[in-house]
């Protein structure tokens, strides 16, 4: 291997490991958010939304970096699936970074003590935590180039997706009080975000069988959604 070449592989090994230090970025977020929405924590909400400006800037690194690569090294194969994955990799990661931000701001909203109905709190906080599993699966099924893991988070999504229909229903029959009725849709949009934090998950385990296999297999839920196509 040429001096040039082991330094290229060397740059590549570097950009997959800043790539998914997104995602750690990321997960550290969705624990403040599911812990600032168990507890009404308005001010740690409000870190969650400072700190996303390091995934946005690790984002941009990464972008710019892998530009460059695809414009100065002439990848081809292997090496060139890779540069394209992490691209669409961290832009998913900066996704779910907003999707935690906007849980954030959700927060303040539903006022100092809001009219939780339990039976839709417990939901939604299951909710969090098994988008968060839905991502570190993703980031494991990546890093390890697994993909039946990384197959398997279409089968973990079915759960987050049923919460959120539930959820949904759950807001709608919430009450005659208005502010009940309201703290509930606030929590359908929280659930919404959720939902996106996992669906981001799955999009990065299609990147996982992209770099293996050199196909990109879209799951047959993203295909079936509706708008996709």
């Amino acid at each position: 291997m040429t001096e040039a070449r082991s330094q290229f592989q060397q740059e590549l090994r570097d950009l997959e490991r800043r790539s998914l230090g997104a995602l750690d970025l990321v997960l550290t977020a969705l624990d403040r958010i599911i812990e600032a929405l168990a507890h009404q924590d308005v001010e740690l909400a409000q870190i969650v939304i400072n700190d996303d400006v390091r995934i946005d800037a690790l984002y941009v690194d990464v972008h710019r970096t892998i530009i460059s690569a695809l414009a100065l090294q002439n990848p081809v194969a292997g090496d060139l699936r890779l540069l394209a994955a992490l691209l669409h990799l961290v832009r998913f990661a900066e996704r779910m970074g907003n999707q935690c931000v906007s849980v954030a701001k959700l927060i303040p909203l539903s006022g100092h003590e809001p009219p939780v109905r339990s039976e839709i709190l417990t939901r939604v906080l299951k909710m969090g935590s098994f988008a968060r599993a839905e991502v570190v699966q993703c980031r494991r099924s990546f890093a390890e180039r697994n993909v039946p893991m990384a197959e398997d988070l279409v089968n973990r999504d079915r759960e987050v997706n049923r919460l959120n229909r539930e959820i949904f229903w759950l807001a709608v029959e919430a009450g005659d009080d208005a502010d009940t009725r309201e703290w509930a849709m606030t929590m359908t949009l929280v659930a919404r975000a959720f939902e996106r934090v996992g669906d981001n998950a799955v999009d990065i385990g299609e990147q996982t069988s992209f770099v293996v296999t050199g196909l990109f297999r879209q799951s047959s839920e993203a295909l079936s959604a509706p708008g996709a196509g």
